[in-house]
């Protein structure tokens, strides 16, 4: 396999170069594919990781524009992936999803479409992240508050 595009798959996906190689042997070098199946196995991973304990995570805040604030909880294993980029870039996303679409519970939360890319629901991109990370991730607690609603 051609490690310039394993590299390249990495790069685009931030998965680990044995899942890139193995992605790309079984789509025999087709980057789409490959990413497909990347996406679908960290789907998968995330089923696995459910049941895990989450006692670490982050306290995100977002205000927009002075007139709508959002206080999230995200939660994960370990203070270690709660200090990565992807998890703190989740956190926040959350915020903006919660801030633009004012969802009344967790449940609502993550069924609704993914406010940058409709063709995920925000449950689908918590998973995507726990496939990257190999911990799991629920969101805890979080309030929404907009100026004279």
């Amino acid at each position: 396999m051609d490690i310039k595009l394993i590299k390249k798959l990495r790069e685009e996906t931030m998965a680990s170069i044995a899942d890139c190689k193995d992605a790309l042997m079984r789509c025999k070098g087709n980057m789409e594919k490959a990413k497909i199946w990347l996406k679908k196995k960290g789907l998968d991973k995330a089923g696995t990781k459910i049941t895990r304990e989450v006692k670490a995570g982050l306290v995100e805040t977002y205000s927009h524009g002075g007139k709508v604030g959002v206080l999230v909880e995200v939660l994960c294993e370990t203070d270690f992936v709660a200090k990565t980029e992807d998890f703190k870039n989740l956190t926040h996303e959350i915020a903006l999803q919660i801030a633009s679409m004012n969802p009344s519970s967790t449940k609502e939360l993550l069924k609704q479409e993914y406010i940058r890319d409709n063709s995920q629901t925000v449950e689908d991109l918590i998973k995507s992240v726990i496939g990257k990370l190999g911990e799991n991730i629920q969101i805890g607690r979080f309030e929404r508050i907009a100026l004279g609603e």
